[in-house]
């Protein structure tokens, strides 16, 4: 019986992702410092941003798997795969996390004015709207870690420790931008350290949240997509405060605990481990 299963290339993937996009990252740290840069700094963060989702592709396309490339095609045009009920869970409690914070923050003095929308995005690309930017950035993101990322890791950890693990890593991938002059990440820098630090923590309860909402949809990339199209329009159309922000991570961090303890079996379930394409699984029902 044939049961050789395509093996995963976690860290040959994030030395090339973190390699390729850091030189465009950096170069673009650089040259957002000249006044007369003319946009080339969001071209340079742009090729980085899309890094991920070109590496994923280009390893799958060398994979000589079938399984693989097969897996990645569903997971992009598989209507079925998509759960919308989970979907709509996931925004509800990102948008209930964001308007418990607000409410939370009003009693600390922030503002009223936080139940509004902002002018804008965090950063823009030439005319392109607001809109089809927050679909941009969603698409480029999921293509690549969901793509091949989070995949190469549950191949080998159950879904909470590859949350951990994953998140950490998105996390650190980012670390150019606080230098990059525009960014939101470079603004937030200026306001205060804390604020930096908040961003890196926030990171992992989102991180649990996205990992439920793919694996609720059968690791459809298109379910996270839209997700991520949400969760994107909540923090960067919001007008949300840094003191906001940092309670937002208070609070999500406690909901998505409860997500966790009551969804224990997809969290620490290990029957994806060693075969997360199914092959062994499809050879054995033959």
């Amino acid at each position: 019986m044939n049961t050789k299963t395509y093996q995963y290339k976690p860290v040959a993937y994030h030395l090339w992702v973190f390699g390729l996009t850091w030189i465009f990252w950096f170069l673009a740290v650089f040259v957002s410092r000249s006044a007369a840069e003319n946009g080339i700094s969001t071209v340079l963060l742009l090729l980085g941003l899309i890094v991920p989702s070109i590496t994923s592709l280009v390893f799958i396309l060398r994979s000589n798997s079938p399984a693989l490339k097969k897996d990645y095609v569903e997971k992009l045009k598989g209507f079925y795969r998509v759960n919308l009920p989970s979907i709509f869970i996931g925004v509800l409690i990102f948008g209930g996390a964001i308007l418990i914070s607000i409410l939370v923050s009003l009693l600390l003095g922030q503002s009223a004015d936080q139940f509004s929308f902002t002018g804008g995005f965090s950063f823009s690309i030439g005319g392109v709207s607001t809109l089809l930017v927050l679909v941009l950035t969603a698409s480029l993101e999921e293509l690549g870690w969901r793509g091949y990322a989070e995949d190469s890791l549950a191949n080998y950890l159950d879904w909470f420790r590859e949350s951990i693990l994953s998140d950490a890593i998105w996390a650190v991938w980012h670390l150019p931008l606080f230098l990059m002059v525009g960014t939101y990440q470079y603004n937030i820098l200026q306001m205060s350290p804390w604020y930096m630090v908040n961003f890196f923590i926030s990171i992992l309860p989102l991180g649990f949240l996205m990992t439920w909402v793919y694996v609720k949809n059968d690791r459809s990339i298109l379910g996270c997509v839209i997700f991520h199209f949400f969760v994107n329009f909540f923090q960067e159309m919001i007008a949300m405060t840094q003191v906001t922000k940092c309670i937002q991570t208070v609070v999500l961090a406690l909901i998505v605990a409860a997500l966790v303890l009551t969804n224990k079996e997809l969290f620490f379930g290990t029957k994806h481990v060693g075969d997360i394409l199914g092959e062994k699984t499809a050879v054995e029902t033959v």
